[in-house]
């Protein structure tokens, strides 16, 4: 049966679409701009997306497996859609605070908003909880192009950084298999990492020196806030304030999965080195 990866164009979702069409399976993405997706050759296109809930009808039609990227604000709509096509399985792309908002109030769920809709829509569910993003350090380039620094609150915070690659691989195996319905996994790269540390990698991979400078919250906020709002940066903020009070542990998800090690930071850097030059 075919399966439909949502968000087709996505950091994730397209390279879960390479990681499908390997492993032979039929596979229709979904996306807005197919000539931009390059998609690979004996994908079927589904031109459209989850924010346009009118194109999802066609998209799910004959579909009984879906990859959901996370989309909170339109979720109800999929739930909709998907229930009318008939879908009988959903893997999401949740995010590890999910657990933690559970116990917030409902107005800040993100992804246990996405969670809770495809539980009570009825599908057989996989849930994917992947913690950060190795690729979100990239938004440190433009300050280490120019000035060779590195500036973030909490030097002390540990955080466990994922590989995207190894992110699509898991959802590859989950989306081939029936044995993870029901589960809740969460994944972390292969170790737990302070900011400095991972800037020495940066630099170690770029052959220069880079120097991380600790931020103040206050003055964290006060650079954040203008671009993407009191309410975004604080949430930020807080995650970090977190991670130095309690250190984030890799799990070992990523490795029992997909029967390889997970890709490094080290290895990461290595790779998008020309991003920091």
């Amino acid at each position: 049966m075919t399966i439909l990866v949502t968000g087709a164009t996505g950091n994730v979702g397209r390279l879960l679409v390479d990681e499908l069409v390997a492993s032979g399976a039929p596979v229709r993405a979904l996306t807005n701009d197919p000539v931009r997706a390059a998609l690979p050759d004996g994908v079927e296109v589904a031109r459209g997306y989850l924010g346009k809930p009118a194109t999802l009808p066609a998209a799910l039609a004959g579909v009984d497996t879906v990859y959901l990227a996370p989309l909170p604000a339109y979720v109800d709509d999929f739930v909709e859609c998907a229930k009318e096509a008939g879908v009988r399985r959903v893997v999401v792309l949740s995010g590890e605070p999910a657990e933690y908002e559970a116990q917030a109030d409902p107005s800040t769920w993100h992804y246990y908003r996405i969670e809770r809709a495809i539980e009570a829509g009825g599908f057989e569910w996989t849930f994917l909880r992947p913690g950060q993003f190795m690729n979100n350090t990239l938004g440190w380039a433009s300050s280490i192009k120019a000035e060779s620094v590195v500036r973030a609150p909490y030097a002390g915070a540990v955080q466990t950084p994922i590989d995207l690659g190894d992110i699509a691989a898991v959802a590859c195996v989950v989306l081939l298999s029936e044995k993870y319905s029901g589960q809740k996994l969460t994944m972390s790269g292969p170790e737990g990492l302070t900011a400095p540390e991972q800037v020495a990698y940066i630099a170690a991979a770029i052959e220069r020196e880079v120097r991380f400078e600790e931020l103040t919250p206050q003055e964290y906020l006060a650079r954040l806030a203008p671009a993407i709002g009191l309410e975004t940066a604080q949430w930020l903020l807080d995650g970090f304030r977190m991670m130095a009070e309690y250190p984030m542990k890799p799990e070992s998800t990523v490795p029992a999965l997909i029967g390889r090690p997970a890709v490094t930071y080290r290895e990461w850097a290595v790779a998008n080195a020309a991003a920091f030059r």
